[in-house]
């Protein structure tokens, strides 16, 4: 007689059924629109663009869901590291000193 633990037993049996999975399978939508504010801070240099742009990424960085994206879509980390790279290159002009203003004065 097989007790009721015995994996073997037949009466045991369940039908097989797949898990669930979420009804969104896809990007997150602030992720998208802080890579575009992120190259959009690259190609206008515009300084004040950057800081939403980093509060974006920032987001996605902390409610990205591994499970839920598809395997070779965008991380969330790269966006974020985007976007600090963009908020430097828009301040980076700021403290490059050109030669124009380092010229010595002659009499």
């Amino acid at each position: 007689m097989a007790s009721k633990n015995d994996p073997r037993d037949s009466s045991l049996e369940v039908k097989m059924s797949f898990p669930k999975t979420w009804n969104r399978d896809g990007s997150n939508p602030l992720s998208v629109s802080g890579m575009f504010l992120a190259g959009l801070i690259m190609v206008t240099r515009n300084r004040y663009l950057a800081w939403p742009a980093i509060l974006l990424a920032f987001n996605a960085y902390i409610n990205q869901h591994p499970l839920r994206t598809k395997e070779g879509s965008g991380n969330a980390l790269m966006n974020l590291m985007m976007c600090i790279m963009a908020l430097i290159a828009s301040y980076f002009p700021l403290f490059v000193v050109s030669n124009s203003f380092n010229v010595a004065q002659s009499p």
